[in-house]
């Protein structure tokens, strides 16, 4: 999916110039601005909304390519202008644009999403031609931004969201939970701290069975002493009596 994504964003340029060549010839105040109609990016990260536009003019000498960002209608309030560059209070630090020069594509990027951001973005394109001036125009259809809770990657076009792998348990489409393998480290992590309690066991029963072992030696040698000690005893009573 996201290779096809890939090479649909590359080859979509070739494909408005070819179109829009033959447009130019029927009419030579043709214009265009394309972009995606739904986006969807998680709360706190980033959402690139792609664009591409087309004219028939002939630019005048060192002519800028400006580019604005309108939000919530056709006439809505600008967020974002690169002729500045301007930002809303709302947005400030967060926009930014990516159109390489001399190219007819490129991205606006909106940053550390909020659920605010949830809102249709349109994007203006302004050029300064040799012949009639400054030249304005906009996507006719804007694209919604749905602003997601759950770490879901960002998708452009139709609507839909894939996962990131967490490595725990990810809630799946029919509500069971499927959950990963430990990883080598952890296996080898358990199976050290499971040796280690075994020996600590086993250290603890061979000294309780070794002191067992001593007090019962001690106790033999005990009663051993005490009874050559009374042998003795009475050896020397019978003499002193003889």
């Amino acid at each position: 999916m996201g290779l096809s994504l890939l090479l649909s964003l590359l080859l979509l340029p070739t494909c408005l110039q070819a179109d829009s060549s033959e447009e130019c010839d029927s009419d030579p105040d043709y214009h265009q601005v394309n972009q995606p109609k739904y986006l969807s990016a998680p709360m706190g990260g980033s959402v690139h909304i792609n664009f591409s536009f087309y004219y028939c003019w002939e630019l005048a000498k060192n002519s800028r390519v400006s580019v604005a960002l309108r939000r919530t209608q056709f006439h809505g309030e600008f967020i974002y202008n690169s002729t500045w560059p301007s930002f809303h209070k709302d947005y400030k630090n967060r926009i930014s644009l990516n159109l390489p020069k001399g190219q007819k594509s490129g991205s606006l990027q909106i940053s550390n999403l909020r659920k605010e951001d949830e809102n249709i973005y349109f994007c203006r394109v302004q050029v300064e031609t040799r012949e009639d001036g400054k030249k304005v125009w906009q996507a006719r259809q804007g694209t919604k931004l749905t602003i997601t809770h759950a770490a879901m990657m960002t998708t452009e076009g139709p609507t839909s969201t894939a996962p990131i792998s967490t490595g725990l348990g990810v809630s799946e489409g029919n509500g069971s939970s499927a959950s990963s393998p430990l990883s080598v480290g952890a296996a080898v992590g358990v199976a050290l701290a499971g040796a280690v309690l075994i020996i600590a066991i086993l250290g603890l029963i061979l000294y309780h069975r070794w002191r067992r072992s001593k007090g019962l030696h001690a106790k033999a040698q005990t009663v051993a002493r005490g009874s050559s000690q009374n042998t003795e005893e009475k050896y020397e009573n019978i003499g002193i009596r003889r």
